[in-house]
């Protein structure tokens, strides 16, 4: 949840919107039948649905010296297959703490009958519910009825108090036609910047002392899930509108704050800094462990161990204490806003220099460090100095050390708020080249005269490789197994396997498997691929296109070392060669070494990236290279009988 400082917060809202409809835009209810009988989207095949239209007027009137806002929005959206069914879900959220309202909310589903007759199913108010998220935010909840392949949906309705916030012309399903309309008063200097690779067409006429600013996209591609994407946000084509200015008949009113002065109405924000503040009661457990502590690396572990064991989450993500800290710390269960605010209070009450620090997560998007506003961040966490080294706590999270930085925030900026009363404040960067995604696989196999491979697997996952497994293990044991091991290697069996360490965040967890698996046989040769259970056993990367940069987060390491035994009377052929391959620009390397003596083969290899990051202009080079790295891996070791 975001705390948005919206335009609306200016005014008293309410009043209708004067709207004009644009001529390639049918009325409410006016559905083409052309539109009805369509099977796919003619700009992209492999559409589930199709935003047929989704146009938007924000408009502002002045009635004497007094501004009222509304949003009119009117969507209408084809469903192609049963997968885009979906689509019929809708949710309309609104701020109830701005006096944000929905009002006018008109549904309907339009389908071909037998005959191919237009029927059209109204949905019924009753249906439609409101659904409170917390003491922000709400939203207005329905499904379209009598919805199947081949049904139109369209509804509209109105927002007052709607502000000036970002409009995203694509959508994880392609979209014919998006338009967003600004008619203000022209005393309002409003700065609208698209953010589009793809064409805008924009329009902008004056008309009775108000401008009127039209931006439209046609026949925009679906921005479909991609393999390590950050934030799908960040690269959808869309519009940045800001109020800038307001001009009187005296003077202009610049309403772009400062950094500095959006960290001073944070510092005297009720749910923010005042909480900073707040002398969070003392509990005898945590005071007695804390009195056989000297050392400041000591007292932080055990504060942030203590906050994570001892508090709960309840699923909002916010910067904010909006029921408080301390009945945050009464109930021991709040936001993650409240927590991390509570794990600074006690940190600093040990006298450990810590601060808090704003954050953007990676589902919450970049951060704009030009653009001063506080709604671009979605976590505070706690950000503690020792002996010159920096540690970014989240007493949310369960299973990160101390000493790792949060993977959610990892490769990201943070803003710190150095000093509570004077305001001081700085931006810092959260990378440390040294903490990996790391996983080491030790195998010991032979494979016997009848073609079945037996051995032993052990499997060494180090800091963010560990964090994603451990967090896997607790929700499904057996779903982790299935989906990191046995649904990648074909004809495996895990005889059994043993899970260390998953409470001992200082060390690697460690898997110990016993398996077999056949390997694979044509005429008198038979052979079987070194890569197994690396987590590398499929190429993410085989798209020819890509419309987001490659997220990866982390630099990584791979390693895999096996020792391989085939039958007596058997030999191997011609063995891969020993190699080195690396990327042109040096960031990701691969480096393989093998020996046979008799029947027993050693093979090690080893894989470095030490970039977390690969933009949409490097993905072809990037592309070509991962085909030829998972080439490499891919290949087998082939051997057969002796004659």
């Amino acid at each position: 949840m975001r705390k948005t400082f919206s335009l609306a917060i200016l005014f008293l809202l309410s009043l209708t919107l004067f709207a004009q409809k644009a001529k390639d835009i049918p009325a409410f209810g006016k559905v083409e039948k052309t539109d009805l009988e369509m099977k796919e989207c003619d700009f992209d095949k492999k559409a589930e649905a199709l935003v047929l239209f989704d146009v938007a007027e924000l408009s502002c009137t002045f009635v004497g010296e007094e501004a009222y806002i509304e949003l009119d929005r009117h969507i209408r959206i084809k469903i192609l297959r049963d997968k885009g069914l979906d689509q019929a879900n809708i949710h309309i959220r609104y701020l109830t703490t701005q006096r944000q309202n929905i009002r006018n909310l008109t549904a309907q589903t339009f389908n071909l009958d037998a005959a191919g007759n237009i029927v059209v199913s109204k949905l019924e108010k009753k249906l439609v519910y409101e659904k409170k998220i917390n003491k922000h935010w709400s939203e207005e909840v329905f499904t379209f009825p009598e919805v199947k392949p081949g049904s139109v949906i369209e509804y509209k309705y109105s927002m007052t108090g709607a502000g000036l916030e970002e409009w995203y012309f694509q959508r994880s399903i392609p979209v014919r036609l998006s338009r967003y309309t600004i008619d203000f008063p022209t005393e309002f200097d409003i700065y609208c910047q698209p953010v589009s690779s793809l064409r805008v067409e924009t329009s902008k006429e004056t008309r009775n002392q108000s401008y009127i600013n039209k931006y439209t996209m046609r026949n925009i591609p679906a921005l479909r899930d991609e393999p390590y994407i950050s934030c799908e946000n960040d690269y959808l084509q869309r519009l940045e509108p800001r109020l800038i200015a307001i001009n009187t008949p005296l003077r202009r009113i610049n309403l772009v704050p400062s950094w500095p002065q959006v960290i001073k109405n944070l510092m005297e924000d009720e749910d923010f800094g005042v909480q900073l503040k707040k002398e969070i009661p003392r509990t005898a457990d945590l005071d007695e462990q804390l009195k056989k502590i000297a050392h400041p690396f000591e007292k932080m572990t055990t504060i942030y161990n203590y906050v994570r064991k001892n508090m709960e989450w309840d699923g909002i993500s916010s910067i904010w204490a909006m029921n408080g800290v301390k009945a945050a710390w009464k109930d021991k269960k709040g936001t993650d806003g409240e927590i991390n605010l509570i794990l600074v209070n006690l940190l600093k009450d040990a006298g450990l220099i810590a601060h808090p620090i704003l954050l953007s997560s990676r589902e919450n998007g970049r951060i704009m460090s030009n653009i001063p506003g506080i709604s671009q961040f979605d976590k505070v966490m706690a950000q503690v100095k020792i002996n010159n080294k920096t540690y970014i706590l989240d007493g949310t999270e369960k299973y990160t050390p101390s000493t790792l930085i949060p993977e959610k925030v990892m490769f990201s900026e943070g803003l710190v708020i150095e000093k509570l009363d004077t305001y001081q404040w700085g931006w810092t960067e959260l990378w440390d080249d040294k903490q990996l995604h790391k996983n080491v696989t030790v195998l010991s196999a032979s494979i016997s005269a009848d073609g079945k491979m037996s051995g032993e697997a052990s499997i060494y996952s180090y800091d963010y490789a560990r964090l994603s497994r451990v967090s896997a293990i607790k929700k499904d044991k057996e779903k982790y197994i299935e989906e990191y091991f046995t649904s990648k290697n074909q004809g495996l069996t895990i005889d059994s396997i043993l899970i260390e360490n998953e409470d001992q965040d200082s060390v690697p967890l460690l898997h110990k498997i016993i398996f077999n698996q056949p390997v694979t046989a044509s005429g008198e040769y038979q052979y079987f691929s070194l890569n197994m259970f690396s987590g590398l056993e499929q190429n993410p990367f085989v798209a020819d296109t890509r419309f987001s940069d490659v997220f990866f987060g982390t630099n990584q390491q791979y390693s895999i070392i096996g020792t391989f035994i085939i039958p007596e009377g058997y030999s191997f052929e011609t063995l891969p060669k020993n190699l080195r391959m690396i990327m042109p620009d040096t960031s990701i390397s691969i480096t393989r070494q093998m020996a046979a003596r008799e029947n027993t083969l050693s093979v090690r290899i080893n894989l470095d990236f030490k970039r977390p990051f690969y933009s949409v202009g490097e993905y072809a080079e990037f592309r070509e290279f991962y085909k030829q790295l998972f080439a490499l891996l891919s290949e087998q070791i082939v051997f057969r009988k002796k004659a």
